[in-house]
């Protein structure tokens, strides 16, 4: 790796091993404006904001740029300031600039950057002509007018999570960005993941915005509203409030959500611990009978849409457990269903998810009953933050309240759900015959945790050594699916996360790089350290869930069959 000296704007600036002059700059304390450049991908160099000039006055994008010893840069000349408010103007005048309306008001890049280089006057005519929102899909939005051409939804779909789902159309002044034939994404195999929506510096790919819905829920009498929390969204939804990444804010969250009318708060990790007894009884069995292996994890469900689309012959191979949320609805409505009767009221039931595919699986037929879903709106992480400021509310200054019982309850092992390697090292603790401490700290440090694409970990269980992947990042995933086909290699348990990192980088958490998204895992393994249940087994109101109620019950309620489209 190259190392040396720069001298940016007359500072004296060590290198080694950043990939680009950005980079080095950055190190400086310089904030260069950037469109294009999403540094967890491949340089693209198309926006030129974040264009320098060297001492012999020439000007090149530093994106692309390799640092050089004794390499000597201006970031903001008089020339520097005129191009970049040239581009500002120009990318203006192309794009619909119904701000205040719009769902990325407040965050958008290009109004941040307009703003901050005081452009208040746009002297060009929008030409274009206006083009057809897409709300097809469940998930995200797609306006093509807010579009700047910057090519970072593409590159996440691509290199990200190997779909190619958009890319761009024609040329010259009528180029844009849609899916093949200009498809609507529901036309495509798009797997609702909502990363173009993460990438995406303008409004014109969004979330599914559903905060109405549950305004209308929160304000009617007649309907009994009832919350479930995800693990990742309690070590993010902090930050829109001040605090750091990672910081456990589920108890003020709890608070915030009683304020604003929810009449039951429970959390998700309980439908996480039967998705770890489940899972792991039917991992055994499969042990027993001898396959089919891999079994597949089911918790993400734009992977199991994958694996409908492109790789039906695996669904086999997939959990019929059904994901913690849904698990969860399903125990809900049913245990509901008395009390409704009783009262007169409906339970409408809100999931507060870091993930838009999961408004997606709400959405299917398979978790129906009676013709009414199980979970009746899912929010994500963003709209609940947005929802608590439309409140009022000082999140940061709340005194925390604990979830509702009796599913309030969820132990470490649940908790960790929500980051990469989560899920295999919970159904490890319920599968190892050992149950000692010093066999959790095994399971811990086997190399199931980590940042690694991919890992692969061998445990004993019985007689019998357990071999377990680990994948996140769908385009890895699909590495792996091509390395099991071939016969390269092979693995009892796969746990696949669609979301780089995990839950906890999931599309509907707020914007954050891989740093960011790392500080939320540690603060779900702080979780697990300070928790009095480490084990799935060891929940009570779990175990007397399903010695009871579910008895006998359990796979009308917690498990799913999927199918390949075409045959459904």
């Amino acid at each position: 790796m190259a190392k040396g000296i720069m001298y940016i704007d007359g500072q004296r600036v060590p290198f080694d091993g950043e990939k680009n002059v950005l980079a080095v700059i950055r190190k400086a304390g310089i904030d260069m404006p950037t469109f294009c450049y999403y540094s967890e991908l491949s340089v693209y160099g198309a926006c030129r904001m974040c264009v320098v000039e060297d001492e012999k006055g020439k000007i090149d994008a530093s994106c692309s740029m390799e640092p050089r010893d004794g390499m000597v840069i201006r970031t903001n000349t008089a020339r520097l300031l005129k191009h970049r408010r040239m581009i500002l103007e120009l990318m203006l005048s192309s794009h619909c600039r119904d701000c205040t309306t719009c769902e990325k008001s407040g965050s958008c890049r290009l109004q941040e950057l307009a703003l901050r280089f005081g452009v208040r006057h746009v002297r060009f005519q929008d030409t274009r002509p206006h083009y057809e929102i897409d709300t097809s899909s469940p998930a995200i939005v797609r306006d093509p007018n807010k579009c700047i051409l910057c090519g970072d939804c593409i590159r996440v779909c691509e290199e990200m999570q190997g779909m190619g789902i958009l890319n761009f159309a024609h040329r010259g002044s009528d180029l844009q960005v849609m899916p093949a034939f200009d498809r609507k994404l529901s036309e495509t195999s798009c797997i609702s993941c909502g990363q173009c929506a993460a990438a995406c510096p303008t409004g014109a790919i969004t979330i599914f915005n559903e905060i109405g819905r549950g305004w209308r829920a929160l304000h009617d009498p007649k309907k009994r509203v009832v919350f479930q929390i995800a693990p990742a969204v309690r070590v993010a939804v902090g930050e829109a409030f001040g605090l750091e990444p990672g910081v456990n804010a589920i108890n003020k969250l709890v608070s915030a959500l009683k304020m604003m009318g929810a009449d039951e708060v429970y959390d998700t990790t309980f439908g996480a611990d039967l998705t770890v007894m489940e899972e792991a009884d039917e991992f055994l069995e499969r042990m027993k009978k001898g396959g089919p292996f891999p079994m597949f994890t089911s918790c993400c469900p734009a992977w199991v849409k994958y694996v409908e689309e492109e790789r039906p012959h695996f669904l086999k191979n997939i959990s019929t457990c059904k994901s913690p949320m849904e698990m969860f609805a399903a125990v809900l409505k049913d245990q509901y269903a008395e009390k409704d009767a009783e009262d007169g009221r409906t339970t409408y039931h809100i999931a507060i998810m870091p993930c838009t595919a999961k408004k997606m699986e709400a959405k299917r037929p398979e978790f129906q009953h009676d013709g009414k879903p199980d979970v009746d709106l899912v929010l994500t992480t963003q709209e609940i933050i947005n929802m608590i400021k439309e409140s009022g509310i000082r999140f940061a200054e709340l005194e925390g309240e604990s979830p509702d019982l009796p599913f309030g309850m969820g132990t470490g092992a649940a908790t960790i759900f929500g980051t990469t390697g989560g899920v295999a090292e919970a159904v490890a603790r319920r599968v190892v015959e050992d149950k000692s401490k010093n066999t959790l700290q095994a399971i811990q440090f086997s190399g199931i945790r980590g940042s690694e694409t991919i890992r692969a970990v061998t445990l004993p269980v019985g007689d019998r050594a357990l071999r377990i992947a680990v994948v996140h990042g769908l385009v890895n995933a699909q590495k792996l699916l091509d390395d099991i086909e071939a016969g390269r290699e092979y693995f009892d348990l796969v746990e696949v996360m669609t979301c780089k990192t995990g839950c906890v980088g999931g599309a509907g958490q707020p914007y954050g790089l891989i740093p960011v998204k790392q500080q939320r895992a540690e603060g779900l393994y702080e979780a697990d350290r300070t928790a009095l249940i480490k084990r799935s087994e060891r929940n009570p109101m779990v175990t007397k869930l399903l010695e009871g109620a579910l008895k006998g019950r359990t796979h009308e309620l917690l498990h799913v069959h999927y199918q390949h489209p075409d045959k459904a």
